[in-house]
């Protein structure tokens, strides 16, 4: 147990939540955590660089797209580092950060969150943060900062959610929001906003350097009107572990699509702002009762991925289903999870919610798709960037032996040494049964509400749920994160040439790290073809976050995701009774909202019936040995239902 009568602990931290207590207890100053920085050689920095370059000239697969569009060179900027190295000498060289601040801008350059460069020890695994967090929300006057959570157990005068920031250490707020948006690799304006915004309290120091200023001075306006300051100390603790391990030869590790910056900063929002998310895992695996649940709240097994509850809306109750990342090991579970929920909400209408959420398991997110629409889900395609160095990573696991299967790109790649070609053909990365394997479960109208840090393998998410015309999506930016990629980590990629000699991976020193977009995403459906990175997708509807959504729990985002649902009416069929006669299958039919059902038994077309109130009798002959019979329900000629059931 901690000591928490030690001076130098911070009042807020002994009076913590009791799950979070011990670990926030071992936290420290900046100044103290730079200490034990700084241990990396003349040597070690070449080394970084060089492998810096293997990454982005031989893998890294918006190289292209990034010259062209942002008018950078990488590349050169590496090679131009590496000389300077080379001339350096070990009493010479430049403080680390320095190299680590350069590192950092020259992957920043690319305005690509897949594409980083990973800070080594002792900043890996650890984050900066301040006991409270800034939202922005937006009226007629135009933007303001307004604290909307802090740590159990920090006070200050006159200082609680609601309060307005006007000076961030004495510079005006939005100007100190745009100064920090610079430092950020979004793809786009507002997600480098956001990031912005979310880096002035919390900082994952894996992906940037800890911050100049020992401590920040918040002025701001309490709800009395009175013009208050705040001096807060930067404290540095340990972050909670991330959910997959990246590094490891796994179908989860090759199918990562994640905004590394945006997984750690909501692992740190978990552990300073929602204790009670932990509160529940924990209790979880000690198989104890678990803390009580708002009202109307569902329980999940997965408390850091899902929320599930009712909500009230203007237009009525909805179900709402936040996701909060799709960085799982186990995309079945996560489905199943999924579908567990959804079925325990009101079947009338669902607001899907995914803002916030850095992506992760692309499986996970393109197999949820399938159970919110009739349609069948065509997976995104991605394609690697010719080099040899491709060709080869994908020659050595074609064969699928090693459990990762790269085969359908090697014809690809190599044609290419030919014809000069930048990419290799596009083959979807999640397999096409297991995005349909379930097929619709939820048949209502569904929304979706994304924001600017909605990123990667929620992207590919959003992207696919408007490309297969499953609902409106309501936005709070203009454009999702734009991240179109699968990433890997530079372990990754050495492990899958372990045991070549010719390998041009070596090891990082000090637990330093990278990560590349190996394989850009391709949209489906209207936009087949078209690059998801940098456009990222355009909600169909906008929503400026309100003061009283960021107080009143979205009170008004919610009322417009209501709006857009209320008009909207749910289809549904079912079998009502199966009864076998004569080697024959006599079905019952039921639907709602539904003029004509297409049946299929067993996956073989068998009939096509026009509906009176809503129900018809369908009788499939010659099917003695029938399992399951799938219905598809269009109204107006357009398939607006699906549903597979078993025939006793």
């Amino acid at each position: 147990m901690t000591d928490l009568t030690d001076d130098r602990t911070p009042g807020f931290i002994q009076h913590a939540a009791e799950s979070v207590r011990d670990h926030l207890a071992a936290s420290e100053t900046l100044s103290s955590f730079l200490q034990g920085a700084g241990t990396l050689t003349l040597e070690e920095r070449r080394l970084i660089v060089d492998q810096a370059l293997v990454l982005l000239d031989q893998n890294y697969v918006h190289l292209p797209l990034k010259t062209a569009m942002h008018a950078v060179n990488p590349v050169q900027r590496l090679r131009v580092l590496r000389r300077r190295l080379e001339r350096q000498k070990t009493h010479t060289m430049p403080p680390e950060w320095l190299f680590h601040a350069e590192m950092s801008e020259i992957f920043h350059s690319v305005r690509d969150l897949h594409t980083n460069y990973l800070l080594p020890e002792p900043f890996a695994g650890r984050i900066a943060f301040l006991p409270f967090l800034v939202e922005q929300y937006t009226d007629g006057q135009g933007p303001h900062f307004m604290v909307t959570h802090v740590a159990e157990g920090f006070s200050a005068p006159g200082f609680a959610p609601g309060v307005e920031i006007t000076h961030w250490s004495g510079i005006p707020i939005s100007a100190a929001v745009d100064l920090n948006a610079a430092r950020f690799a979004g793809s786009n304006a507002p997600a480098r906003r956001s990031r912005g915004i979310q880096s002035l309290t919390v900082r994952p120091l894996r992906i940037h350097l800890p911050p100049f200023e020992e401590w920040v001075t918040v002025s701001y306006v309490d709800e009395g009107g009175t013009q208050r300051e705040l001096r807060e100390n930067w404290r540095i603790v340990q972050n909670l572990p991330p959910m997959v391990d990246a590094d490891a030869i796994s179908t989860a590790a090759v199918a990562q699509g994640l905004d590394l910056d945006g997984d750690e900063a909501g692992r740190a929002k978990v552990l300073l702002f929602a204790p009670r998310v932990i509160a529940q895992e924990q209790a979880l695996q000690a198989d104890a009762p678990a803390p009580e649940l708002r009202r109307g709240e569902i329980s999940t097994s997965m408390p850091k991925v899902f929320k599930a509850q009712q909500v009230e809306t203007s237009s009525g109750r909805f179900g709402h289903i936040r996701i909060f990342t799709f960085g799982v090991d186990d995309p079945v579970a996560f489905l199943r999870e999924f579908v567990r929920l959804i079925g325990q909400l009101p079947q009338n209408g669902l607001i899907v919610d995914v803002r916030d959420n850095g992506g992760g398991h692309i499986h996970a997110a393109e197999f949820a798709l399938q159970v919110l629409t009739p349609r069948r889900i065509t997976p995104e395609p991605v394609q690697f960037i010719n080099t040899p160095l491709n060709l080869r990573i994908c020659r050595r696991h074609q064969s699928g032996a090693s459990g990762i299967d790269l085969g359908a790109w090697v014809p690809s790649l190599e044609q290419a040494m030919e014809t000069g070609a930048n990419f290799s053909s596009a083959f979807p990365l999640t397999p096409e049964e297991g995005a349909n394997a379930v097929g619709q479960q939820y048949f209502g109208p569904v929304v979706l509400i994304t924001n600017a840090r909605c990123y990667s393998a929620t992207d590919i998410f959003a992207a696919g749920f408007q490309d297969h015309r499953i609902g409106p999506v309501l936005g709070t930016d203009e454009n999702t994160g734009a991240g179109g990629a699968n990433v890997w980590t530079h372990k990754l990629l050495s492990d899958l040439l372990a045991g070549d000699g010719a390998t041009p991976y070596v090891p990082l020193p000090k637990g330093s790290g990278m990560r590349v977009s190996i394989r850009r995403t391709l949209r489906v459906g209207a936009l087949s073809g078209t690059p998801v990175e940098d456009l990222g997708v355009v909600p169909d509807e906008l929503h400026r976050m309100t003061r009283r959504d960021l107080l009143e729990d979205n009170a008004d985002l919610f009322d417009q995701a209501g709006l857009l649902l209320k008009d909207r009416k749910p289809h549904t069929v079912s079998v009502t009774d199966a009864v076998s006669v004569n080697g024959s299958v006599q079905l019952k039919v039921k639907a709602a909202n539904v003029d004509r059902v297409d049946v299929y038994v067993d996956q073989r077309p068998c009939a096509s019936v026009d509906l009176t109130d809503g129900q018809a009798d369908v009788t499939v002959p010659a099917a003695p040995t029938a399992r399951a019979a799938r219905l598809d329900g269009f109204e107006a000629g357009q398939l607006v239902a699906s549903k597979t059931e078993r025939i006793p």
